[in-house]
């Protein structure tokens, strides 16, 4: 821990790093964002000027899952957060000290920081028998969240245990496994869903508060716009046979060896919000679809208990037929003419596959031609 707080191109100076290489950087973080390039500009500029957020990372309820995919972001890498774009002031599974001297730091940085930290929380509160389900040095993780939280300039909920509360809230849910938002309500919370969620997920949401000194856009759900924005299934490679009507009906068939649609075996990809079929993982070299799994809905609420996760989902709630359109595109596919569009899972369109009439007008001179013809 500094007693002054460098920014972090002082840091990237002091390195070595040139100028050039700098702003390399900055348009980088600006694509991993997915912001226009000209904000590049505008991240070189709080980079040059604003010191390094202080963050302290908690843990509760967890298995480490969210730390173990954070340290491998590509872009920007993890080492970069940690010591050049953020101080990372506390987190126990990463952190060199232990004990009374690590602890003392979740006191000190309050104080010294007052409003102008972030607490990072990775895990849920048990709120079960005064919280004594999980005891983090000495005291009940709940008491020690709240503290922390008091004077914090925002919270970040780390993955499905953090946001929602996930399997350790689980029916029946005996500890009481509570999301972080139903705890802290004075604060605003960013929720990073997922189970993990996406390295580059977090390490962007990280570039960005620090860049910017505010929290980008949420959904209605607290979750950036900018990874939750679509669902899986409006980006997912196998889309194109979903519309075609071309179904995995059973695991090694013909279409499941030929890419199809999993959506037949429980795939979760028409309701599910996150950014697996685009950033995908692995420094983006699959994602569990790609891999031959369908999506298990990780990213959104009581997921582990919105039933067998290789049953199709015949009722959304969404007041949208998705299982019908499935089975009507797969049924008239083949033989349908003309278009006929469907609504289906909230806000996309499946399209029958058409095939070309016969011309019924006289063929159009080369002047006409680029009007549009049906």
């Amino acid at each position: 821990m500094v007693s002054e707080s460098p920014t972090f191109y002082e840091l990237m100076r002091a390195q070595g790093t040139s100028r050039r290489s700098f702003l390399k950087f900055c348009t980088l973080t600006a694509a991993a964002l997915g912001l226009d390039p000209s904000y590049a500009a505008q991240i070189a500029e709080a980079m040059q000027t604003k010191p390094r957020i202080p963050v302290l990372w908690m843990h509760g309820l967890e298995c480490t899952c969210c730390s173990e995919s954070f340290i491998r972001s590509g872009h920007p890498l993890a080492k970069d957060v940690i010591l050049k774009m953020i101080s990372l002031d506390y987190d126990d599974t990463l952190m060199a000290a232990a004990g009374e001297q690590a602890e003392a730091i979740l006191d000190e940085i309050p104080k010294k920081y007052k409003g102008r930290y972030i607490l990072a929380v990775e895990g849920n509160p048990p709120l079960n028998e005064d919280g004594m389900y999980c005891i983090v040095g000495g005291k009940p993780f709940v008491d020690k969240l709240k503290a922390v939280a008091a004077d914090a300039m925002a919270v970040i909920a780390w993955g499905a245990c953090a946001s929602w509360g996930c399997v350790q809230a689980a029916k029946p849910n005996p500890t009481r496994a509570t999301p972080i938002d139903k705890v802290i309500t004075d604060k605003p919370i960013i929720k990073i869903p997922g189970c993990p969620p996406i390295a580059e997920v977090m390490t962007g949401v990280i570039a960005y508060v620090s860049t910017f000194g505010r929290l980008p856009d949420l959904d209605n759900r607290g979750r950036p716009l900018m990874f939750y924005g679509q669902r899986i299934h409006d980006k997912c490679y196998r889309r194109a046979h979903f519309d075609a009507g071309e179904f995995v009906e059973s695991w090694d068939d013909a279409g499941a060896r030929a890419g199809y649609c999993l959506y037949k075996m429980g795939c979760r990809g028409p309701t599910t919000y996150n950014a697996c079929s685009t950033l995908r993982w692995n420094g983006g070299v699959s994602f569990p679809i790609q891999a031959g799994h369908g999506c298990i809905g990780c990213s959104e609420e009581n997921f582990w208990d919105n039933g067998p996760f290789y049953q199709r989902l015949s009722g959304v709630g969404l007041g949208l037929a998705v299982d019908a359109t499935a089975d009507v595109v797969g049924g008239t596919a083949a033989g349908v003419v003309g278009a006929a569009v469907v609504a289906h899972a909230g806000a996309s369109v499946v399209k029958h596959l058409r095939r070309d009439k016969p011309p019924q007008q006289p063929p159009q001179s080369n002047s006409d031609r680029g009007a549009g013809q049906s």
